[in-house]
């Protein structure tokens, strides 16, 4: 057997999840309201997570009776990212994968990555952009990093008035944005270049200013201001939902959205690859604590 070819015993790694409920679900009417639950790690996302999102999202297609979906977040912040660091990152642990996917866990060096992110990243998100009902995002806080691409994957943003979106895994990790790379569709090519070459935050205002996000409301209103969207949404008609969605999703695909994103996939596990030869940690050495103190010290500079 090749070198190339052989598996690896899995890693263990002791995981210890503070919830079992890392995404809660409720139906009001005819809106499903799928919740990150995460709160006291400000709704990081690891394994547990996405997969309880994935069923949320398949329990909400699947439910005639809901015609809209709002994703937010409990607590402080709509997401600080993918957990790179609390007693629940699951990097090394196995999900039943639902996107021909193979396993990741007994996979050596880049491979082990490469295989998951595509799956819990790249896969999942996609497969949640293409739900067939609209879909809102309600953001508060922070939305960073990973926080963004379960934003973006939703038909419309709705944020608070203190909301910020950020993307510093370039400044700290070296590595040229998340996998959902959907940042030169969200925003103009030269302000995508700021944003990720920078790193700096972008307030909710500005974000507004270039059209990644539809509506700024102050914090006490954003609940309400979403439940009156997605009311509204509810009550139009099913089929013309999801075709309307889909014609705009084709015309982002026709503008090589799709390829652009398999491009940056290659060169972000490229990143990676360098990051664990050169520092001997794929993201260069960092955790969730030292990414927000980080963040926290870039910010109070500007």
């Amino acid at each position: 057997m090749s070198e190339l070819n052989k598996l690896v015993e899995p890693a263990q790694v002791d995981v210890t999840y503070e919830t079992d409920e890392p995404v809660t679900y409720e139906v009001v009417g005819n809106v499903a309201w799928i919740m990150l639950n995460r709160p006291q790690f400000n709704n990081s996302q690891n394994g547990q997570m996405t997969f309880a999102i994935d069923d949320a999202f398949i329990r909400a297609t699947n439910d005639d009776q809901v015609r809209c979906i709002v994703l937010g977040g409990n607590g402080k912040h709509f997401s600080a990212g993918h957990d790179i660091g609390t007693p629940g990152r699951d990097l090394h642990t196995h999900f039943e994968n639902r996107l021909l996917v193979p396993g990741h866990v007994n996979k050596p060096a880049a491979e082990l990555l490469y295989t998951r992110e595509k799956e819990q990243y790249v896969g999942m998100c996609r497969r949640w952009r293409d739900c067939a009902k609209p879909t809102i995002a309600m953001v508060q806080g922070a939305c960073v990093a990973g926080g963004l691409m379960l934003a973006w994957v939703c038909d419309l943003i709705v944020a608070s008035d203190d909301a910020f979106f950020q993307d510093p895994v370039n400044r700290m990790m070296g590595i040229p944005g998340v996998e959902y790379f959907a940042h030169a569709y969200e925003l103009p090519p030269r302000i995508a270049k700021e944003f990720l070459l920078l790193g700096e935050r972008m307030s909710a205002q500005r974000a507004e200013q270039f059209g990644m996000v539809n509506r700024v409301v102050a914090r006490d209103d954003l609940r309400d201001t979403v439940a009156e969207m997605a009311d509204k949404l509810a009550e139009q008609p099913r089929l013309g939902n999801w075709l309307t969605k889909q014609a705009i999703n084709h015309v982002e695909e026709l503008m090589g959205k799709r390829s652009a994103m398999d491009a940056q996939y290659h060169m972000h596990h490229f990143a990676h690859a360098q990051s664990d030869l050169v520092t001997g940690s794929s993201i260069a050495g960092m955790d969730g604590k030292a990414m927000a103190e980080a963040n926290k010290k870039d910010a109070a500079k500007s």
